[in-house]
């Protein structure tokens, strides 16, 4: 392969793509793409559940989402490929005392982002999901700007955006090496070749470890299994209803259609250590574990008593990468200038691709990041700064305390 460039990014999938597409409204034409698969969004991207909420823990969280919506809204409206973005709005459900205050926190957060939400009654609920039983709700907060998309719509979307204004796309090359040249990334090796490049920034998913390793870095970043179910179509769902999550039960649901799309956050979640696999091979199969999925269905029976007893058609799985402090590993590496990092995204890879990608472009091209931005720089995690054991524990306590109170 004799290509060069620029900045070349390693994955296919929705982070991937999303950055290529900021890189090149940011100006970044020289730009090439490299997915291991022999397509895009064959991986992670392409097992997730496509929901997009804004309201976060932080005010700054909760604007880079708001960055996402306002791109695949954007795209929705003017772009020639559609990202299929569904701006349908969310209901977030508290079933405990504790939950509505913390609705009530979150309130002010959203104000202070400049996100309108708004805590509605049963009644208005009912009006918006009227097939789900809204006796348990204490409390419902509505963000109308909410929504969901297919992850492989949005790839599509953003190739055809970043294509467009110059960045180039290879499928079915996989990345061997990277060479160095005086402490500094000079090159990107493939079976095919090396290829000549300034940067190269891991967008790798369940494979970033593997590729920070190939210039010296070890980085926490833990994949973490995570499934959820599609029903058959029933009567009575429709696909503008409004996406749900319920916290205290740690479920989130949507309509897929006319069916039901149900997953959750496992209690006791099952981790994969990335050295367990190769870089050159899948992250190893996930088997239905079919006492969780029932978990979930039992879970929300209080909510959706009838829905409950509908069929399963299929079961997704994925390996979603954590990491051990909540946050997003995003920039240049010091230790290796360069290598930038964009993995560990916590299962917002989908929903926070745009506004990741623009995080990205802040790290890489603005000589003055804002403090958020470099609070996620890979360097914060310096050689022998963790232990596995400890690391992978705490990346599973982030994806099990995934809708705990103040996370």
């Amino acid at each position: 392969m004799s290509d060069a460039a620029r900045i070349v990014v390693v994955g296919g999938g929705a982070i991937g793509c999303g950055i290529a597409f900021q890189l090149a409204l940011a100006g970044e034409r020289d730009v090439l793409v490299l997915e291991r698969e022999a397509g895009l969004c064959r991986g992670t991207s392409a097992q997730a559940a496509g929901l997009v909420g804004q309201l976060r823990s932080s005010v700054e969280r909760t604007r880079l989402a708001m960055e996402s919506v306002a791109t695949f809204s954007r795209l929705e409206r003017e772009g020639e490929v559609k990202p299929g973005w569904r701006q349908v709005g969310s209901l977030r459900v508290a079933q405990t005392a504790e939950r509505v205050e913390e609705f009530q926190r979150l309130c002010g957060i959203a104000r202070a982002a400049g996100l309108g939400v708004e805590l509605i009654d049963r009644e208005e609920a009912a009006r918006l999901w009227p097939v789900l039983d809204w006796r348990e709700a204490r409390a419902v907060l509505w963000c109308p700007s909410d929504g969901y998309l297919q992850p492989a719509d949005l790839v599509a979307a953003y190739r055809h955006e970043a294509r467009r204004r110059g960045v180039r796309f290879r499928t079915g090359v996989a990345v061997t090496g990277i060479q160095l040249r005086r402490g500094r990334v000079a090159a990107v090796v493939t079976a095919e070749g090396a290829i000549p490049c300034e940067y190269v920034v891991n967008a790798a998913g369940a494979h970033g470890w593997h590729l920070a390793r190939l210039v010296g870095l070890d980085l926490p970043v833990v994949p973490v299994r995570h499934h959820y179910v599609v029903t058959v179509a029933a009567d009575g769902i429709r696909p503008e209803f409004p996406c749900l999550r319920l916290p205290d039960a740690g479920l989130y649901a949507r309509a897929e259609l006319r069916a039901l799309l149900l997953g959750g956050w496992e209690p006791r979640a099952l981790s994969l250590a990335p050295h367990s696999f190769a870089l050159d091979a899948p992250p190893p199969p996930i088997a239905e574990d079919w006492p969780v999925l029932s978990g979930f269905v039992e879970a929300f029976r209080p909510f959706g008593r009838d829905l409950c007893d509908l069929p399963v058609r299929r079961v997704f799985t994925g390996w979603p990468t954590f990491t051990p402090d909540g946050r997003f590993i995003v920039g240049e590496s010091s230790r290796v200038p360069g290598f930038v990092c964009a993995v560990g995204c916590n299962a917002h890879g989908v929903s926070g691709s745009a506004g990741i990608g623009r995080h990205l472009v802040e790290a890489l091209l603005d000589p003055d990041p804002s403090p958020y931005v470099r609070s996620l720089s890979p360097d914060r995690f310096p050689s022998g700064s963790f232990r596995w054991p400890e690391a992978e524990e705490a990346a599973r306590r982030v994806y099990e305390t995934y809708y705990a109170i103040g996370h």
